[in-house]
């Protein structure tokens, strides 16, 4: 026999859950409770704008209201108010919305959803986070209302009965509980106002009953300026801002003392409702990709910081507001719901950022080059996360060239069979720097981190395109041409003197005629090798301690006098030699470690006091 029935929900069980769960941090209460202010304002000021309501012109206010030795926190909006049935209807029936009823009533008269962001019931109950019991006194703005209180302990029971407030609009009285003793303290109560509803549309006001008092200050009233900027920058268009409204918007916003280099304001209407602004920080280290900031605002509510579903990964090393009351937020304002929606914003996003840099480019390419050094790992970092940004970018992405000119990939300094040699440490770097431009020879400067994945990137998107280092390889261009004279049963003896001397199974000996003279030999590396072994530095030696060790191979330069006149010396003072020449590669091309340089410092003085021998010897022979 089959049976059917109704589910209950016993408020006794549900009430623990909700103020445990729901929201992720207690701070969040008091954007909730203040956010459902703006709500009951906004709905009267749609109901004035299509006649429902009599405008009584009174300002638009939220006041925030401690006072300290009676644990109390309260805060009143002189919104639209709520009737005794409406009191039952929104604030006993939990997750009730008010706002979307409102909306669906309405929605036809007037823009209504516009501002409309509350759940007020789930939200309201957000305030039993940090209280034993709620009060609330209102007022509708519907003629010949009563005044209606409400209170509950956070239970299952409630009480209702007349109220005393004269105006309209809604009173919450929340009496802060042992867990909540916190928001007792006024300096925190301005910390989570200026972070949860610094930009809310209503003007806030706090007041402290028993201000904790500086020396030097005085007490703040109800009477002063309101905690919250009202109009926010992103509001307005992009053709009505100064760069001054700009700049000071972002001190306003972050606590960075360099200016942005440029910004982008987004304003979209079509296929959804999107504001906001994106600045480009100047990055303080040239090395490493220094974390932005993005905060995420709905209607002026300010949501979370660097949502990775809306905000693309690459685009949170940007500073930033983005307002989207399109989002599908959940009741907690925390999560985002929707997927295909929240794609399609973050998607909307990325071309925005892209057709702004690009129209630097094209407009103001000399800022576009003095801003380089510093957008290029954002720029990059985009690259490699999104091939379609890769696809926008290509055209737009600057390479610094040995003279320090910027080329773009189309000019790059290629070789005839698709190389483009690169320097990732000029310092260290030089002396191959300059035998390549000695030799009329040219390179591209990559020296952040990310172009040790970049140029990988690069190799995979551009089919043939290879990058060396400028260091990996001595090509024909650097050898001297083959006179006909190789002695290779030299080189192989001079080869068994180096490898004698260096007593180093791991390392490659080659003999080679280089166009410079000048230098007794160098080193080169493996880049494939190097490139696993700049991974392992970066990650922690994730692919194997048996790659932690780049192939190397010392280049003997046959032209080299040195080198030339080595055979010339005892075996002890040859010996000698190939050791100081080994150590000048090893500068020339990698820090010494420790043991090495004291081996270099030491082997340098015997190679002086070689010369001091010589220089008696000759005093010898002319006495």
């Amino acid at each position: 026999m089959k049976r059917e029935g109704q589910i209950k929900v016993d408020s006794e069980n549900l009430f623990p859950i909700i103020k445990k769960w729901l929201y992720s941090d207690k701070d969040i209460f008091l954007r909730e409770i203040v956010a459902n202010g703006c709500d009951a304002i906004k709905k009267y000021q749609s109901l004035c704008t299509i006649g429902e309501a009599e405008n009584d012109g009174a300002k638009p206010r939220i006041d925030v209201i401690l006072d300290k030795d009676a644990k109390t926190l309260t805060v009143k909006d002189n919104g639209i108010g709520m009737t005794e049935e409406e009191v039952e209807k929104y604030i006993t029936q939990v997750a009730f919305s008010g706002a979307q009823e409102f909306i669906e009533k309405y929605q036809d008269k007037t823009d209504a959803e516009a501002g409309i962001i509350g759940h007020f019931g789930l939200g309201f109950y957000s305030a039993y986070m940090v209280s034993d019991t709620v009060e609330i006194d209102t007022l509708s703005y519907q003629k010949d209302a009563a005044p209606v209180h409400w209170s509950s302990d956070g239970q299952s029971t409630y009480e209702i009965s007349d109220g005393e407030r004269t105006e309209k609009g809604t009173t919450i009285i929340m009496h802060i509980s042992e867990d909540g003793n916190e928001f007792c303290d006024s300096y925190k109560l301005r910390s989570v106002l200026k972070k949860y509803c610094h930009f809310m549309p209503y003007e806030i006001y706090f007041t402290c009953v028993q201000e904790d008092l500086k020396d030097g200050e005085k007490p703040e009233t109800s009477e002063q300026k309101p905690v919250n900027i009202t109009q926010p920058l992103w509001l307005k268009a992009p053709k009505d801002c100064t760069t001054e409204e700009y700049e000071d918007f972002y001190r306003e916003l972050f606590p960075d003392i360099n200016l942005p280099l440029f910004w982008i304001h987004l304003n979209v209407d079509y296929p959804f409702n999107l504001k906001g602004i994106l600045y480009f920080p100047k990055q303080t280290d040239k090395l490493q990709v220094m974390p932005g900031e993005i905060k995420l605002f709905s209607n002026q509510v300010y949501i979370a910081d660097n949502i990775k579903e809306v905000i693309p990964e690459f685009l949170m090393l940007l500073k930033g507001v983005i307002d989207c009351p399109d989002m599908p937020l959940n009741v907690s304002r925390s999560f985002l719901q929707n997927d295909g929606e929240v794609a399609k914003i973050s998607r909307h996003i990325t071309k925005k950022v892209a057709d702004k840099l690009v129209s630097v480019f094209k407009n103001e390419r000399k800022e576009y080059e003095s801003y380089w050094d510093d957008i290029c790992p954002f720029i990059k970092f985009g690259c490699i996360k999104d091939e379609k940004f890769y696809d926008r970018m290509k055209d737009i992405i600057l390479y610094k060239n040995l003279e320090g000119e910027f080329k773009t990939f189309s000019d790059l300094p290629k070789t005839d069979d698709n190389k483009v040699y690169y320097v990732s440490d000029s310092a260290l770097q030089a002396q191959y720097i300059k035998m390549f431009q000695d030799n009329g020879l040219d390179a591209v400067i990559l020296e952040h981190n990310i172009d040790t994945h970049f140029v990988t990137f690069l190799e995979y998107k551009e089919n043939g395109l290879k990058f060396v280092r400028i260091d990996s390889e001595i090509g024909e261009a650097l050898s001297a041409k083959d006179d006909g004279n190789d002695d290779k049963s030299a080189n192989e003896e001079l080869i068994n003197i180096f490898k004698e001397a260096l007593a180093s199974d791991k390392l490659e000996i080659k003999v080679q005629a280089l166009k410079n003279s000048d230098t007794p030999a160098i080193i080169t590396i493996n880049e494939y090798q190097r490139r696993i072994n700049d991974m392992n530095k970066l990650y922690g030696n994730m692919f194997g301690a048996d790659n932690n060790k780049a192939q190397e191979t010392l280049i003997i330069n046959s032209s080299n006098e040195t080198v030339a006149n080595i055979w010339n010396f005892d075996a002890e003072t040859q010996g000698l030699l190939c050791r100081h020449i080994y150590d000048l590669a090893v500068i020339a091309q990698r820090r010494m470690s420790a043991e090495e340089l004291q081996g270099f410092i030491s082997r340098s003085v015997q190679v002086m006091n070689l010369l001091n021998d010589d220089d008696n010897e000759e005093d010898e022979e002319e006495n």
